[in-house]
Formats: C-alpha cells, sequence, structure tokens
C-alpha cells in the first residue's frame, strides 16, 4: 500500500523517553514511540526469523527488531513465598499441576493453552486467612525494595521511559480463587473478596512508598486481565464499590509524585467497567483487544483526551492477509496524528499471523508513522 508519511512538528531526533512522554500527553514528536506486545511462544518455534537468529523470548525479540526502549519497576507485591509447583498427575497430552498460586490446575503438553483449573488453594475465609498470615505479610523482609541499587540503573538523565508498576487489585485474586471460585465468592463470602482487595491494595502501597520518593518515574501501570468478550467477570457494581476506591488510593500516591499516566493490562470488553476505572485513576488501556470490544476511534469519541490507549491493532486483521492489514492501518492514521496513542498487536502475536505478512505489518507501519 502506497502512504503519504505523516509529518511530525519536532524537528530532530528525540530520546525514547522524551518521544513517550509527549506523544502520550498530546505534544509534538519527532515519529511515533515503537513498541510492540509480544509473541506467543510458538512464533518463536516456527518464524525462520527468530529461528535463524536464537531469538526465544519477547525481550529478544524487542532488541531484534531494535524497539524503543521503555522499562518497567515492579516489587514484591502478591504472593511471598508462592506455593511450590508439583505435577500431581501426568498423561500423554496432558500434565496435571499445582501451580504456584495454589491452583489445580490441567495443561495441554506443547503450545500456549490456557489451563483448565479445577480447583484452588483458597475457597473458604479460613483458608484465606491461613494463606494471608503465611503468604501476605506486610512485614516480611522481602517486600524491601534496595532503592540504592535502582537509583544507579535508573538515573534521572536516562534517555528511556520508566514504568511504576501497580499489581493488581482483582486480577490476582481471581487467579488465586478461579473464575468460577471468584463468581461463588462475591455472593457466598463478599468480606473476605474485599479483604483480598485491600491486602492487595496495601502490598501496592508499600512498594510505592518505598521506591516513588526516590525514583523519577514517566508512568504507571498495572495488570488486571478481568475482561472477556462479554464485559467483565465480577460485576460493575462490585468493581465501582471495591476496586475503585482502592484504585483511587494508588492514583493519590501517584499524583503526589507527578505520575499522570496509568495504564492496566486488560483483555476483553472493558467498556462496562471503564468509567470506573477512569474515576480510579487509570486513564491509559493496554494492550486494547478489538475483538469483543471496539475500535479504538470509539473510545476516543466517547472519552476524549482523557482517555490513552496503548495497543489495538487488530490481531485478527493482521492474520487475515494484506489488505485486511492495509485497511485496518488506514484507520489508525487520525489516532496517532492525534496524540494519546501507541499503536501495537493487541496481544501476544498468535502464530496464525504468517512471518511475511507480520514483517510488512512492521514495515507498513514505520512507512505510515515515521518510525525510522
Amino acid at each position: 500500500m502506497a502512504v503519504k508519511p505523516m509529518r511530525y512538528k519536532w524537528k530532530g531526533t528525540m530520546t525514547d523517553r522524551a518521544r513517550f512522554n509527549n506523544q502520550m500527553h498530546y505534544l509534538p514528536v519527532d515519529r511515533c514511540f515503537n513498541m510492540e506486545f509480544g509473541y506467543w511462544d510458538e512464533n518463536f518455534q516456527l518464524w525462520n526469523m527468530f529461528k535463524d537468529n536464537g531469538i526465544k523470548s519477547n525481550e529478544q525479540a524487542d532488541r531484534f527488531f531494535s524497539f524503543d526502549r521503555m522499562e518497567t519497576i515492579t516489587g514484591n507485591v502478591w504472593l511471598h513465598p508462592y506455593f511450590s509447583t508439583k505435577v500431581i498427575e501426568e498423561t500423554q497430552t496432558t500434565r496435571t499441576i499445582r501451580n504456584e498460586d495454589g491452583l489445580l490446575a490441567i495443561e495441554k503438553k506443547g503450545g500456549s493453552s490456557i489451563p483448565h483449573y479445577v480447583g484452588s488453594s483458597v475457597v473458604t475465609p479460613d483458608d484465606w486467612k491461613k494463606v494471608k498470615e503465611e503468604r501476605l505479610r506486610l512485614n516480611d523482609p522481602a517486600r524491601i525494595v534496595d532503592v540504592e541499587t535502582l537509583k544507579e540503573d535508573c538515573p534521572p538523565d536516562r534517555d528511556f521511559p520508566l514504568c511504576v508498576h501497580c499489581g493488581s487489585m482483582i486480577g490476582r485474586i481471581r487467579d488465586m480463587l478461579t473464575f468460577e471460585g471468584l463468581a461463588y465468592a462475591c455472593y457466598d463470602y463478599p468480606d473476605m473478596v474485599e479483604d483480598m482487595v485491600e491486602t492487595s491494595c496495601l502490598l501496592v502501597e508499600n512498594f510505592l512508598d518505598q521506591v516513588l520518593p526516590h525514583i523519577d518515574f514517566d508512568l504507571a501501570s498495572g495488570w488486571e486481565d478481568i475482561c472477556f468478550k462479554n464485559g467483565p467477570i465480577v460485576s460493575v457494581d462490585f468493581f465501582k464499590n471495591v476496586v475503585t476506591p482502592r484504585y483511587k488510593r494508588i492514583r493519590k500516591k501517584l499524583d503526589q509524585h507527578g505520575i499522570d499516566i496509568w495504564f492496566t493490562d486488560c483483555d476483553g470488553d472493558v467498556r462496562p467497567i471503564l468509567p470506573y476505572m477512569m474515576e480510579g485513576g487509570i486513564n491509559c488501556l493496554f494492550p486494547f483487544e478489538v475483538n469483543g470490544c471496539a475500535h479504538p476511534s470509539e473510545l476516543f469519541a466517547e472519552y476524549g483526551k482523557e482517555l490513552r490507549i496503548m495497543g489495538g491493532v487488530d490481531k485478527m486483521a493482521l492474520g487475515s492477509g494484506r489488505e485486511a492489514i492495509d485497511a485496518y492501518m488506514k484507520t489508525l492514521i487520525p489516532l496517532v496524528e492525534r496524540g494519546g496513542y501507541i499503536p501495537f498487536c493487541d496481544h501476544r502475536c498468535p502464530p496464525n499471523v504468517p512471518e511475511e505478512d507480520y514483517l510488512y505489518y512492521l514495515d507498513l507501519k514505520e512507512s505510515m508513522f515515521g518510525l525510522k
């Protein structure tokens, strides 16, 4: 597809840090910030460019493609210690394990399929009390951050954006209870679930209190992953009344240290809970899955420049041939020109996308958005 390169108002070359901050604050840039979310494990086995160059991880792939650099600092804000992973039963095609979250999981051998969870270590308030006392102690020495080392690794004059991770208020709880277990617990033991959310928040606050006064962060991140194509896996009222107040506490700390961009990683249709995410202070979506939700332009039309999006390149289009890639990428031009939007595949790129078409997409993105 012949494209006319976008025109940018910034003359000269910017650092990755300056480029990211300007783009997310609707200021002039030399070109679009260039990143991707990564790839399924199968891609590293199937794509020749990865096999021939010994690329076996998303971190190695980022360097291979010379994507712009972004780093994240995270603390010990969940289980410590995690449960010991143990194989319970094994067949020719499956493996049943007790995983690090304490879940009984049936995994298919080979590939990246999601395990089938058939049991949890936390079902009742008594189970939760035991796990909380043993694995979620605020005064655990392992939760103390080595701030001096971080200051050396992330000096104020660095040239890359630095993210502080704000953990998960409900996603990790879903991991611990299972989807079905969380649904039952919200009705059977609502006080237990709220205490789990409160504990998650306290652990994140403890981490933030250690690092925010000493490190100059550019943005904050989170992880929830609590939506699917039909909406959130918890009720909107639960999210509004239990999760949002904890977001507000975290947002207050971020604001005190000048961090105004906060994204959370959540797949699926986030629209029913997005007003309460934003009320709590989350103002950026990542990686914004299109299928089952909406084109990014629809949410920008509704929320204006209060909302930013990172991602939103429909993986379905990437796997549907070059005409589909051309057509979809054209729809993103006004969004990149608008600012507050960084385009990349809306999850890990799946193996059904041909290697040649993925490279075509990267070249097209480069020519459209001035990436080189």
